[in-house]
């Protein structure tokens, strides 16, 4: 299974697997850990706190802070390189294991410890790059805080040589005759394309593929952490194949990482985690299952209904999924639904609500190609509704002819009952939408008002909440932020090396010689975008080929936002789908289903959600006929 965390309140703060080796290096390894967690921990928190004072400044005041996007921006390049560190340390950023896992059991060890080793030397390379970035950026003064832009570009090579530590006590871990052996074909390797550098720089664009169409997938298949495959990649494609210094990568890095945008993305995550802990997520679900619970295939409405509203709300696909399946799936069980079938569902509706916002991909989406955050959070409410009716419908079809559910409907009574009592949680993601199209907040902004609105109502409505979670909560979102950040860092650097090669032109070029225009564009861009999103997942896929792909759409005619959407369907598509699809086995592991057994129920589900795509493009009004 890949990388991707599984966070929920119950599972955060567990302690990293430290290894069993002891004394003072262990002693050292967990102060590490303990030290890099508070920090991220207490700069997550002031950054939650600066933003909504912002807000409250701006909307009740009407006296806007002009200095709080440079502060945030400064603190959230401290918060990504952070938490980048601590998620190297936890060995949680995003990887492809899927065929690693199909290797013997040595074969895998050795595997593992060499993907320490290449990213501990693609680290150790990029360090003085880092300095020369902090020097250039050294005589730089901020408009606002009239700061020199050293304290900002510092967090470059503070949070690389926090990640060679890290990688350093990760690969203590590892079998010293494995680090051995990997060290050495790890510097064989590049010591030989050091030698070949003359080689590389005749051969011009064929470069691209060899680092690219070459180099990155072998990495990625060997279970190297997809940041730093494409990291390495670029690092080496700028060093051996260009004259271009590599201090260009560490600069786009940061560039990559601290887009304000960008900063939605760990606070939306520690709403979602908030809203566990609070009971709410529990207590939707409740209302839901009081309302359909008693009708045939009621709970598999439920869990379609359900996954749609926590969608809205916590923005994290694992934390969605996380949230709904410990809820529901015993009841299920209990009406003797099979557990495979009921992740296999599972699985569908996390492809389905890929576009409800307030959706990270969505976010990814406006801050790599400058499109309007709001307008996407409002172009992807019909296409989920959709694809949840054909789910529905599809659900109905299957279960018309099962014996009727002997479970009683609930009494009015109660069922109002449970209502009032969900209404607070059912009102937040209107909450949350309403914030933004009212103006009271920005996209990177509502997530804190949704935040204080989860704290109010866990502290005095339902009196569920545990404060001793809280620390905990904040450096775990901390880590995965770090984990996300850092793809998006790497591919945006990975993206600007290609563009910068004009093979965006090619591309486009080879494109427009494809008969058929916009018709077999859209076609080709459904299949990429699947393909990508199975093997590299949504996030880095769109931060990597959103900049190649929206300029050919646009010289098309097509409507970015209308665009978006399909491309994003295309790749939650591509994400569920096995053998490649990451999120199917997240989606296994959630649900503690057998991936072989749950794969046969997925595919009636893959076929209606490919048709609703297919429905999705041919009418661009289902994306954009609300904003319009």
């Amino acid at each position: 299974m890949a990388g991707t965390n599984i966070l929920t309140s119950e599972t955060v703060g567990k302690p990293a697997d430290l290894g069993r080796k002891t004394g003072w290096i262990t002693t050292l390894d967990e102060l590490f850990l303990g030290t890099i967690s508070a920090i991220a921990a207490v700069l997550l928190a002031i950054e939650i706190v600066v933003l909504f004072v912002g807000i409250v400044a701006r909307y009740a005041f009407h006296h806007p802070l002009i200095w709080t996007d440079e502060f945030n921006s400064i603190l959230f390049l401290w918060l990504g390189t952070l938490g980048s560190a601590l998620a190297l340390r936890r060995w949680q950023h995003m990887r492809m294991t899927t065929f690693v896992s199909m290797l013997p059991a040595s074969w895998q060890d050795y595997l593992s410890g060499f993907a320490v080793v290449i990213v501990l030397v693609f680290l150790v390379l990029l360090l003085p790059p880092s300095f020369e970035h902090v020097q250039t950026e050294a005589g730089v003064i901020s408009p606002s805080l009239e700061i020199s832009m050293f304290w900002r570009a510092a967090a470059m090579p503070v949070g690389i040589g926090l990640m060679i530590i890290a990688a350093l006590f990760r690969l203590r871990n590892m079998p010293l005759k494995i680090s051995i052996i990997a060290l050495a074909v790890a510097i064989v390797a590049t010591g030989a394309l050091a030698l070949l550098q003359s080689t590389f720089l005749d051969l011009d664009q064929a470069n691209l593929a060899i680092f690219f169409l070459v180099g990155v997938p072998l990495m990625v298949f060997v279970g190297i952490p997809i940041a730093f495959a494409f990291g390495a990649a670029t690092f080496a494609y700028l060093t051996l194949g260009t004259y271009v210094p590599p201090s260009i990568l560490v600069a786009r890095l940061d560039a990559g990482m601290s887009q304000l945008l960008l900063l939605a993305i760990p606070t939306f995550v520690f709403l979602g985690l908030l809203i566990e802990m609070t009971g709410m997520a529990q207590r939707m679900i409740a209302f839901l299952s009081n309302l359909l619970g008693h009708v045939r295939g009621g709970l598999q409405y439920v869990l379609i209904a359900a996954m749609y509203l926590v969608s809205g709300i916590s923005g994290s696909k694992a934390a969605d999924m996380a949230a709904i399946a410990p809820a529901l799936f015993p009841e299920m069980e209990k009406l003797g639904n099979d557990r495979a079938a009921m992740t296999a569902l599972l699985a569908a509706t996390g492809a389905q609500t890929e576009t409800v916002p307030p959706s990270l991909i969505l976010i990814a989406v406006g801050s790599v190609t400058g499109l309007s955050i709001a307008g996407l959070f409002t172009a992807g409410l019909l296409p989920s509704v959709l694809l949840g009716v054909m789910l529905c419908a599809f659900v109905w079809y299957r279960t018309r002819k099962a014996p009727k559910n002997d479970t009683p409907s609930v009494k009015r009574s109660v069922l109002w009952k449970s209502f009032f009592v969900a209404l607070p949680a059912l009102l937040l993601p209107f909450v949350i939408r309403s914030a933004v199209v009212e103006g009271v907040a920005t996209a990177t902004e509502v997530s804190t008002v949704g935040a204080v609105y989860t704290l109010l109502v866990g502290l005095v409505l339902y009196r569920q909440f545990e404060w001793k979670r809280l620390f905990p909560m904040l450096a775990a979102t901390a880590s995965l932020s770090g984990a996300i950040l850092f793809v998006t860092g790497a591919a945006t650097g990975m993206a600007w090396a290609i563009t910068q090669s004009g093979f965006s032109q090619t591309l486009a070029d080879a494109i427009a010689e494809v008969p058929g225009g916009m018709p077999t564009f859209m076609a080709l861009s459904i299949l990429l975008f699947a393909i990508l999103g199975s093997v590299l997942e949504g996030l880095p896929a769109i931060v990597l080929f959103g900049p190649l792909m929206f300029p050919i759409a646009q010289g098309l005619g097509i409507n970015d936002i209308y665009y978006a959407i399909v491309a994003i369907l295309a790749m939650s598509l591509g994400l569920f789908t096995p053998p490649f699809g990451v999120g199917f086995y997240i989606t296994c592991a959630i649900g503690g289903a057998d991936p072989n057994h749950a794969m046969r129920h997925l595919w009636p589900y893959l076929a209606i959600l490919t048709i609703g795509v297919v429905i999705i493009a041919l009418v661009p009004w289902l994306s954009i006929g609300l904003i319009q």
